[in-house]
Parts: structure tokens; sequence; C-alpha cells
């Protein structure tokens, strides 16, 4: 699990602009474990909505359901997916 420390403004790509102080841990993994079915990333407590830091690509990755075949969505530009085959 990665974990950055840090205070201060941020201002993100979708608008959000304020303070924020303390941790932010997420969950990691690369493109080819998103991309595996059998991964414990996505049979064990996947979830709509979950969310998780691709170190592949540096961005977060959004589970569009629950069961290990759902295909997570890159949140960074909506577009770019990856489904577990």
């Amino acid at each position: 699990m990665a974990s950055t420390t840090f205070s201060g403004p941020v201002t993100s790509t979708n608008g959000f602009i304020g303070t924020i102080a303390g941790t932010v841990t997420s969950t990691t993994s690369t493109s080819a474990v998103l991309g595996d079915i059998a991964d414990a990333v996505n049979t064990a407590g996947k979830a709509l909505g979950a969310t998780l830091y691709n170190t592949t690509t540096k961005t977060f990755y959004v589970a569009q359901g629950a069961t290990a075949g759902s295909t997570w969505i890159d949140a960074a530009d909506g577009t770019t997916t990856i489904t577990p085959a």
C-alpha cells in the first residue's frame, strides 16, 4: 500500500481546490495484475467504485463493478480501460 504525507493547498484536474493535511493511503497494483482475472485484486473484495493506484500508468483506476471480470477505468482520462481476462 502506498502512503504520502503532505499539507498545503491541493488542486485537482477535476476542479477541486482546497487544503488537506494528513496521510493519504491507497492500494497499488500494476496493469498486468489488473488484467489478471484470477488475481486477488479482482477476486477478493472488489466493489463498484473501488479505487487503486496503477504503478504502471501512474494513475488511479476505478472498478466498474464487483465481479472478477468487471472493467477497471483510468480515473484521469475516463476512457482507458483494463478488462480482466
